[in-house]
């Protein structure tokens, strides 16, 4: 029996067996760091299907001199201790050999937040030469390894920076939105060219807050005039919750740099994801033993992420009927025959055997969609088994979260709700443009319920508004082709190909 999902997949050519697969990824990772310390580092991708995105050399070129850059720069060495010393001053001392991005833990969100916040940090590094460091809340640690060979990207704990950190918010001191206006208005009384503020003028070191909360002059952030002033500053610590990668896409001088990084453009988080973020150890035990005993045996896995907000909320038989809606509608799951006469059984000529990885902070989701597929046979024949990961075992709550992000980025087909920056991180490493459970309304199942993206990358939920090409406020999606409107959140970015 053939299945009505058949017709709406397409054929994929055959992918090498996972044993004989580049596990550098393209060149994206090191082989310098030893397999025992990070087990997952090169075993992760090959639980996943291949990816059709290949990094561009020159990326490859460019992580490899990061990494010389942290190893003679990050903490414990001598350029480390020497530019410490300049942060008690009132000004910079000027510009020195090693720069730093300090990324200070936000006030609190998702561990989800948190991995897309870091993701776009490092391009920024990437983008200005500096050193990406982490002040990393308690309730990450343990969670990652470390991602670049021989160094480490915490920022350690005691000292003057992470005592000043904490104190660090919007409309702070040290905001860069408050000296950046002072630096254009010195130059005012002279050809007011950015260019001309010498770095001996700014503080030693700069806050940039980029949370969802941010307001015009943090905005500015993502002008060429301010960019250019912030390069003169030797140390700055941003705080953000937000994928901001498509903001970079925006400034004119980080324009030709990002072409030659990822010249697919939607690739970004991709890539960045796989080279960044891999599990310790023990969060890769819980990983794989979950992935072993649960999924690897179906021939195909639909990863299903369900989130509601408590700004949006919708009762749960009410989304429940949009979810399923999604996978019927799009011939994602088989629908089932009603009548209550008819139960499951498992027949020989079953057409496929499939997985459904439900991953939710509410339980009755997949509970009622493992009892329609026990109960009611699918009118294709098909058997679809539901998964449900977590619950088990004394775990903390962001341990289960990254169990679930991996998990759901070694699923074949992707269907996430709308805005769920878990889903983002889950779809955007598996390289899978997902399915996009819109946003209810009153209360009310959206209509249609989903869409699909054309892109696999996040969205940036919080954009500017402030266009700085024209020096005034207007539509940023529309200013460049590969930045336009999210599918999910209508005023929001994201990066297309």
């Amino acid at each position: 029996m053939v299945s009505e999902n058949a017709a709406a997949v397409q054929p994929e050519p055959p992918e090498a067996p996972p044993a004989s697969r580049d596990r550098l990824l393209g060149g994206l990772l090191s082989p310098d760091v030893s397999e025992s310390s990070c087990l997952s580092r090169y075993a992760s991708s090959l639980h996943r299907r291949a990816s059709r995105h290949s990094p561009s050399p020159y990326l490859a070129s460019r992580l490899r001199k990061y990494e010389a850059l942290h190893r003679k720069c990050g903490p414990g060495t001598l350029f480390y201790k020497k530019s410490l010393m300049q942060l008690p001053s009132a000004h910079s001392m000027g510009l020195v050999e090693c720069r730093y991005l300090v990324w200070a833990a936000p006030t609190s969100c998702h561990i989800g937040d948190r991995v897309l916040s870091i993701a776009s940090a490092f391009l920024y590094a990437l983008l200005t030469r500096r050193v990406l460091l982490l002040q990393l809340a308690d309730d990450m640690a343990g969670l990652f390894c470390e991602p670049f060979p021989g160094a480490t990207w915490e920022l350690p704990a005691g000292g003057f920076l992470p005592e000043h950190v904490e104190g660090l918010r919007r409309g702070s001191d040290r905001s860069y939105g408050n000296f950046i206006r002072a630096a254009k208005k010195d130059r005012s009384d002279d050809d007011g060219d950015p260019a001309g503020v010498r770095a001996e003028t700014l503080p030693s070191y700069a806050y940039v807050h980029l949370e969802h909360d941010y307001r015009q002059p943090e905005q500015l952030f993502f002008c060429d005039e301010d960019q250019t002033v912030l390069g003169k500053v030797n140390w700055l610590i941003l705080r953000s919750n937000l994928y901001f990668a498509p903001g970079l896409f925006l400034v004119p001088q980080f324009e030709e740099e990002l072409r030659w990084m990822l010249p697919e453009s939607d690739t970004a988080f991709h890539h960045i994801g796989r080279y960044l973020f891999h599990p310790s150890n023990e969060v890769w035990e819980l990983i794989t033993r979950y992935y072993t005993s649960s999924m690897a045996s179906f021939g195909e896995t639909i990863g299903l992420q369900i989130t509601t907000f408590a700004w949006n909320p919708v009762p749960f038989e009410e989304y429940f009927k949009q979810v399923t809606a999604c996978t019927s509608q799009e011939k994602i799951l088989p629908e089932v025959h009603t009548a209550s006469a008819v139960l499951h059984e498992a027949t020989a000529e079953a057409a496929t055997s499939k997985a459904v990885l439900v991953s939710s902070e509410h339980p009755e989701y997949a509970d009622k969609l493992k009892s329609m597929y026990h109960e009611h046979a699918t009118v294709t024949g098909d058997t679809v088994s539901v998964l449900q990961p977590g619950g088990a075992g004394n775990h903390s709550h962001n341990q289960k979260a990254v169990v679930e992000m991996f998990l759901q980025s070694y699923c074949d087909v992707s269907v996430v709700s709308g805005w769920s920056t878990v889903g983002y991180v889950g779809h955007g490493l598996a390289g899978v443009k997902p399915w996009l459970l819109l946003a209810p309304r009153n209360k009310t199942a959206a209509d249609p319920p989903c869409v699909q993206a054309t892109s696999m990358e996040p969205c940036f939920h919080a954009p500017p508004s402030y266009d700085c090409r024209a020096n005034k406020k207007g539509d940023l999606g529309a200013v460049l082709r590969h930045v336009r409107h999210c599918e999910d959140v209508g005023d929001g970015l994201k990066l297309f190909d």
